[in-house]
């Protein structure tokens, strides 16, 4: 059984929210999302180089302190780039939540076998040759010629 499995569907939703709140497309990349997780790495780069200023972006990346009459109109110019953060960490989250409370159901077959698989403990298709959870290849059954 895999380990987001194991968890509530609130606790997988949130730590996938707050990694994702630390940079983004962490949460994704904590739910094994590779290709959404780099998506979104490389939409927030774009929003970047398309919206923020550059001045903008040299003001966060210095680390100097600003007083609040002179942050406030760098993060309205950094605004895109937050849109883009904080939908990615709900997209995180909605998806950490169906992805745990979506965890499957122990179903008997017809003849009363289960067939699980050895790597991630999922239920499995005994017709296929491979999990389709965790893409692991699976030995022939028996009986099988091929």
């Amino acid at each position: 059984m895999s380990v987001l499995s194991k968890l509530p569907p609130w606790l997988v939703a949130v730590v996938a929210a707050l990694l994702g709140l630390l940079v983004t497309g962490l949460g994704h990349l904590f739910l094994w999302r590779w290709r959404r997780a780099l998506l979104w790495i490389l939409l927030a780069f774009t929003v970047a180089l398309v919206f923020v200023p550059t001045s903008a972006l040299e003001a966060v990346s210095n680390g100097a302190a600003m007083s609040p009459a002179e942050f406030r109109p760098v993060l309205v110019e950094l605004l895109p780039v937050l849109v883009v953060s904080l939908v990615s960490v709900a997209d995180a989250f909605i998806l950490g939540w169906k992805k745990a409370s979506s965890a499957p159901t122990v179903t008997d077959e017809p003849d009363g076998e289960t067939h699980t698989c050895p790597q991630c403990g999922n239920e499995i298709d005994p017709e296929l040759d491979f999990c389709h959870w965790c893409t692991t290849r699976l030995a022939p059954a028996d009986g099988d010629g091929s």
